[in-house]
C-alpha cells in the first residue's frame, strides 16, 4: 500500500490550494478525484463548436483574485501560465422596459450612476456603504478563518456586541435583514433591482432573512475584485494548480472514486477506493464534500457521535441551476454600448419580477418569466472564439431540481426529469426574455449547450439532487451552523479528518477560502 502524509478526497480548486500549500511545505501529499480531470465545478470545455471555450460550471474569480490564497501563489501560479483579464464594470441591469445601469469599480462613478437614475439616491447608497464600512476589514478577515477558532473569536465579538452597552452591535441587527429592506432607501427600481439580485450568487434570495448583509458586502468585492476570468477559460486556474502541485511532490490520480475513510483507534489511517485499493495517511484526510457524504459514507464504519450523523442525514440542498451556453457568430449587440464590458449583468423586469420568479422556483415551478444574468467572456478576452465570433453563457438561478408543474402552465414537465423536450421549451422561453434585452438573441445562435439540475448532479455529488452551491446557504446551514451545528469547523470530529468545499465557510464560489484555511490549520497543527 502506498503511503502518503495527506491524502485528499476530491481536486476542486480549494483542494488544490489546500495541497499546493501542504507540497510547498514539503509533504508528500495524494489527491483522489472521480472524474477523468481536477478541478471540480472549475471546468472549460468546447461545448458547442470547436474553438469555442465555455466555462462549463464555475466562471468569474472575483474572490479569490482578492483573498490570500492568490496573493501568497500568485507568482508560482503565473509562472506556471494563469493571467486573468478583468472589468472596470463587474455588473449591471438591464431592465426589460430599456433602462440600465452598471456597477463601476470606482466609487465615485457608483454613486453618480445611482443620482443619475433618480436624484438623491447617490447620497442614499453612499450612505448604505457607510454603515458597513467600519466593519469591512474584519468581515473580509473572516473569509480567510475558520469561524469556531480562538483567532476569529475577538473579530466576532467585536461584530456583534456594542462596545458602548451591554447590547448586540448594529451589524447585528443587519444580519437578520432582508435584501429588499437593504435597498429599501434607493427610490430606483432599477438600482435596487441591480444590488439586490446579487445575493442569490451567494444562495440567498432578496425577501430571506439574513440576505440584506450580502447586498454591500457583494457590491464591496465587486468593485474591490471585479470579474476576473483567467485568459483561456476558468480551467486554466486547475491546470496552474496542479502543475504547481506536481512540481512540488504532489501526485493526482483521476478516474478514482474514495470509498471509505479507514479510521483506527479514532484516527484516520487511509483512504479506500471502490476499486479496493487502500492508501495510507500518515498525517491526515481532506475530504471534499459535504457532510451527509462524509458522515454517512466515508465515515460509515467509524464510531462518528449518532447526534452528529442524525444532523447529516438532515442536511438540506438548495435549489438547482440552468445554465445555457451560446456560441454566437457575432458579439451580442447590446442597446447599451458600455455592456460590452459588463462582466455579468442581470436581465430582469425588477426586483418584484425577480422574487415571483424565485417564488415560483420555492413551489417546485419552471418561472413564468425567468430572471439571470448573462456574460459574454469573449468581450475580455477575444481567444475563446474563433476570430468575429462570440460566446454567452446564461446562468439562470432558483429553478427546481426536479420541477412538478410550470408557472405558466404552457411547459408539460412530466415526472420532473430534465428530459430533451423540457429543456428545450424552457431553454426557448429563456431566450425569448434574452430577445428583449439584445436584439441580436436568438439570430446570432449558431450553437447551443443546456446544463441542468441533473447534469450537475451528476458531474459533482457534493450538489445533491443538483444545488450548485453545495447544500442550503438559509440562515439554519450558515455561519456557525456550517457545515453542521455539531461541527461548526473545518476539523471533524475524527481529528485528523478535514473538510473543505462549498458545504462549509465561506461556501460555494471560486474563493479559495476554505482551501485556505485548512491548509494553514494543517501546517500549524501536524
Amino acid at each position: 500500500m502506498e503511503s502518503f502524509d495527506i491524502v485528499i478526497i476530491g481536486s476542486g480548486h480549494n483542494a488544490l490550494i489546500t495541497a499546493a500549500y501542504l507540497t510547498r511545505a514539503g509533504r508528500s501529499v495524494l489527491v483522489l478525484e472521480k472524474n477523468d480531470r481536477p478541478g471540480g465545478f472549475v471546468r472549460t470545455e468546447e461545448l458547442t463548436l470547436p474553438g469555442f471555450k465555455h466555462d462549463v460550471y464555475a466562471a468569474a474569480h472575483p474572490l479569490f483574485t482578492t483573498g490570500p490564497a492568490y496573493a501568497e501563489l500568485r507568482e508560482d501560479l503565473e509562472a506556471r501560465g494563469l493571467r486573468y483579464v478583468n472589468t472596470d464594470l463587474p455588473t449591471g441591469v438591464s431592465m426589460e422596459d430599456g433602462r440600465t445601469a452598471v456597477l463601476s469599480r470606482s466609487f465615485e462613478e457608483l454613486i453618480a450612476e445611482a443620482e443619475r437614475l433618480a436624484p438623491g439616491d447617490g447620497a442614499a447608497l453612499a450612505g448604505i456603504f457607510e454603515q458597513l464600512n467600519p466593519h469591512v476589514n474584519d468581515v473580509f478577515g473572516l473569509f480567510s478563518m475558520d469561524l469556531s477558532s480562538q483567532e476569529a473569536a475577538p473579530i466576532l465579538k467585536r461584530l456583534l456586541h456594542d462596545e458602548n452597552s451591554s447590547g448586540y452591535s448594529a451589524f447585528a441587527g443587519q444580519l437578520f435583514g432582508t435584501a429588499r429592506q437593504a435597498v429599501n432607501s434607493l427610490k430606483s427600481p432599477v438600482t435596487r433591482a441591480m444590488l439586490a439580485s446579487w445575493v442569490t450568487h451567494l444562495g440567498r434570495t432578496p425577501d430571506e432573512v439574513g440576505s440584506g448583509i450580502w447586498v454591500p458586502l457583494t457590491a464591496m468585492a465587486l468593485m474591490g475584485g471585479g470579474m476576473p476570468t483567467p485568459a483561456g477559460g476558468s480551467e486554466q486556474l486547475v491546470q496552474a494548480l496542479v502543475q504547481l502541485i506536481k512540481d512540488q511532490g504532489g501526485e493526482i490520480i483521476t478516474d478514482t472514486l474514495a470509498e471509505r475513510i479507514v479510521v483506527e483507534n479514532g484516527r484516520a489511517v487511509g483512504v479506500r477506493t471502490a476499486e479496493g485499493r487502500t492508501y495510507i495517511a500518515k498525517q491526515a484526510v481532506v475530504a471534499s464534500t459535504t457532510p451527509d457524504q462524509l458522515y454517512l459514507s466515508l465515515l460509515a464504519e467509524s464510531d462518528a457521535p449518532s447526534a452528529l450523523r442524525s444532523q447529516a442525514k438532515q442536511f438540506r440542498y438548495g435549489r438547482g441551476c440552468v445554465q445555457i451556453h451560446l456560441a454566437l457568430s457575432e458579439p451580442p449587440r447590446w442597446p447599451d454600448a458600455r455592456f460590452d464590458r459588463v462582466g455579468q449583468p442581470h436581465l430582469t423586469d425588477g426586483l418584484d419580477g425577480f422574487t415571483l420568479a424565485i417564488a415560483q422556483g420555492m413551489a417546485d415551478l419552471l418561472p413564468a418569466k425567468p430572471t439571470f444574468t448573462v456574460d459574454c467572456s469573449t468581450n475580455l478576452d477575444p481567444t475563446r472564439a474563433p476570430a468575429g465570433k462570440a460566446i454567452m453563457r446564461i446562468q439562470v438561478l432558483e429553478v427546481p431540481t426536479r420541477p412538478r408543474g410550470d408557472a405558466a402552465g404552457l411547459i408539460d414537465v412530466g415526472d420532473g426529469g430534465w428530459t430533451q423536450d423540457l429543456t428545450e421549451r424552457f431553454t426557448e422561453r429563456v431566450l425569448q426574455v434574452v430577445s428583449k434585452h439584445i436584439p441580436n438573441i436568438p439570430s446570432a445562435i449558431i450553437g447551443k449547450y443546456v446544463v441542468t439540475p441533473d447534469v450537475i448532479a451528476r458531474f459533482n455529488p457534493n450538489a445533491g439532487p443538483g444545488d450548485p452551491y453545495g447544500g442550503a446557504h438559509d440562515l439554519a446551514q450558515s455561519y456557525l451552523l456550517r457545515p453542521l451545528p455539531g461541527q461548526p469547523s473545518h476539523q471533524t470530529v475524527i481529528p485528523n479528518v478535514y473538510m473543505l468545499g462549498a458545504a462549509t465557510w465561506p461556501g460555494h464560489g471560486v474563493n479559495g477560502g476554505s482551501g485556505y484555511i485548512v491548509a494553514q490549520q494543517l501546517l500549524s497543527r501536524l
